[in-house]
């Protein structure tokens, strides 16, 4: 078994000191509720002898997937701080969901071809399960945990690049950048206050900061009353405000504000 993972290794772009990491970061738990495990899908002995306490390959990968989740979470985190200094806390956020998303990494998993060396029960192997998103996504937050125990951040941080950040990142940016990757929070909040009769969302930029080439701006979305009630001339009592690279970045920020507030507060009442 040892030996025919080295085509993962290959893709993963490291190679295992601890092999029965790997493997563990392979097994799905269908496997240990098997009555008997076959002959050649059992872990040679060897690999059991280079294990540290708290790694054996005895067991499935739920605590490597622990771990590889919280890794994969930094690793993005970190490159997206880097890359893009100008962009807010929200933005960031919005990004990094994306990227660490069940499905982006279930695609990734299938573009390494991962799910072909997942072990599971014959039963579950006969169902499709290897090619399911979950499975995959979780497979692949295993080994990225394994391959952070074997060698450290660095072969992480060069998979994560390569195949997590890559392309899909700067796409990512390039929505980001023309508004197109933000949840549209700002038709939520109107539709949110045209249901409960509240009014409309007004906004108007509070301030600008900061050299052209790294704008900040501050924007606060107000409630005008509906037509015919006091106060309907004017915007009324502020409901939050938003930061963002662009005035667009901003609203949405200020909406995506304005709507938790609401949701807090209850349904249709002002903040």
């Amino acid at each position: 078994m040892a030996t025919q993972v080295s085509g993962l290794e290959a893709a993963l772009g490291h190679g295992f000191s601890r092999p029965a990491l790997l493997l563990r970061a392979l097994t799905h738990r269908s496997l240990l509720h098997e009555k008997s495990v076959p002959p050649e899908t059992a872990i040679p002995q060897a690999t059991t002898q280079r294990e540290q306490p708290g790694e054996g390959s005895s067991g499935d990968n739920e605590r490597l997937e622990f771990l590889g989740d919280a890794v994969l979470g930094l690793v993005v985190a970190e490159a997206l701080f880097l890359l893009h200094p100008e962009w807010s806390e929200g933005e960031l956020t919005r990004m990094r969901a994306q990227l660490v998303s069940r499905q982006h990494i279930a695609q990734v998993a299938a573009e390494i071809d991962l799910g072909s060396y997942i072990r599971l029960s014959k039963g579950e192997d006969r169902s499709g399960l290897r090619l399911k998103s979950t499975v995959l996504s979780n497979a692949m937050e295993a080994v990225l945990g394994a391959l952070f125990l074997d060698g450290g951040m660095e072969p992480v941080r060069a998979f994560i690049r390569r195949h997590v950040m890559g392309e899909a990142a700067e796409q990512l940016a390039r929505e980001m950048r023309s508004g197109d990757a933000l949840g549209n929070y700002k038709s939520a909040l109107q539709e949110h206050l045209q249901a409960a009769h509240a009014g409309t969302p007004v906004y108007r930029v509070k301030s600008e900061s900061g050299p052209d080439h790294r704008k900040r701006f501050l924007v606060e979305v107000r409630l005008k009353p509906p037509a015919g009630e006091p106060g309907a001339s004017e915007p009324g009592k502020p409901l939050a405000r938003g930061l963002g690279s662009t005035k667009k970045h901003a609203e949405q920020d200020a909406a995506r504000r304005a709507l938790a507030k609401l949701a807090a507060n209850g349904a249709g009442e002002q903040v």
